[in-house]
């Protein structure tokens, strides 16, 4: 039965849903180091072949570039998280932020079932 506080228990009741998009998120943190490193072999591959100085040095800014957008890419939800949390802070929903975080960080620990009756 429905307590009346629908928006404290959000995550609880939303875990399902929570734990299939950190499953999302774990596996891009998983693919976009992968492709990084293959995209960085590619172009340096083709850089090297090529043999110009300038195509190397190109293909050196290309790599930091896609680095750097996968070192953001990996942190956004864990920052994200930590700034929810910093506010959540101030809140009396502190344990079912825990379930947000745990279910989004590590979508294998979430075992929350959702029991919702309307």
């Amino acid at each position: 039965m429905n307590n009346g506080n629908v928006i404290g228990d959000f995550c609880t009741q939303t875990a399902d849903i929570l734990s299939f998009v950190g499953w999302v998120v774990t596996l891009i943190k998983i693919a976009i180091p992968i492709l990084i490193i293959i995209f960085g072999i590619l172009d340096f591959g083709k850089a090297v072949t090529g043999g110009d100085d300038k195509t190397i040095k190109a293909s050196m800014k290309t790599l930091g570039i896609r680095v750097i957008a996968g070192l953001v890419i990996f942190f956004i939800p864990s920052i994200v998280l930590w700034v929810f949390g910093l506010v959540n802070s101030y809140n009396s929903m502190t344990a079912d932020f825990g379930v947000c975080q745990t279910c989004i960080l590590s979508p294998w620990n979430c075992k929350v079932k959702s029991t919702t009756n309307y």
